[in-house]
């Protein structure tokens, strides 16, 4: 039986035009024993409808996990770099999210209703860069926190706005693999498979403390 999760992001990404984009992403997971169909798109010449089996592995689960000091060396050092260009490169990773999942728009208020290129909308840069600064400085802090921290808020609040706008597992890998591509071409004489894998460890354990706290308000 095939993970539906997977091949739904999988999908998205392929019919959106990220070709290179679904190989990375199918490439993220770690034992290959399941066989995800994709339906192909016409650009890559194949006739719509048309299944094709890839071999993937497993995506990793969102426990808590050692985060290593190998690992917190090479966000830390990465992070150093980017930090002083941080605003561009949080709403370039907002711009790619959008450009993979366009519906996602429609789960931030400033943008829903708005006519405005998502460039020049006044709100989007802030919100892009508090965003991208909290997950970065969550993967810096990790290994010496001994869990997940976020700054200028709390995981009880995070997860109960990502709970309230109905944020589901396909918006958490959009992300990740935005945020990564962010990151690969930000630094691309840092890049490597062992950089990728500690942003991506990282993100991960993030997500997974989010989740934990996506539940309904409780009431008295």
């Amino acid at each position: 039986m095939f993970n539906a999760k997977t091949t739904q992001t999988a999908t998205m990404l392929v019919s959106t035009g990220h070709i290179a984009g679904c190989k990375g992403y199918l490439q993220d997971f770690r034992s290959a024993d399941i066989w995800v169909p994709i339906i192909i798109s016409p650009i890559l010449g194949v006739v719509m409808g048309q299944e094709r089996w890839i071999c993937v592995e497993k995506c990793r689960r969102l426990e808590v996990r050692d985060f290593t000091e190998e690992q917190e060396a090479l966000v830390v050092k990465s992070w150093n770099s980017m930090k002083k260009n941080a605003g561009e490169l949080g709403l370039k990773f907002f711009l790619r999210i959008f450009e993979i999942a366009p519906s996602a728009k429609k789960l931030f208020s400033f943008l829903r209703d708005s006519d405005v290129p998502l460039e020049q909308n006044p709100k989007l840069k802030p919100h892009a860069l508090s965003v991208f600064a909290m997950t970065c400085e969550a993967a810096v802090n990790l290994r010496k926190a001994g869990r997940v921290t976020v700054r200028e808020s709390n995981l009880i609040d995070l997860g109960a706005t990502h709970f309230k706008y109905g944020v589901v597992d396909e918006h958490f890998e959009v992300t990740k693999y935005a945020l990564l591509e962010t990151i690969k071409e930000a630094i691309p004489d840092m890049w490597s498979p062992e950089m990728k894998s500690a942003w991506a460890e990282a993100y991960d354990q993030l997500v997974g403390a989010i989740k934990k706290e996506m539940k309904p308000p409780q009431t008295s």
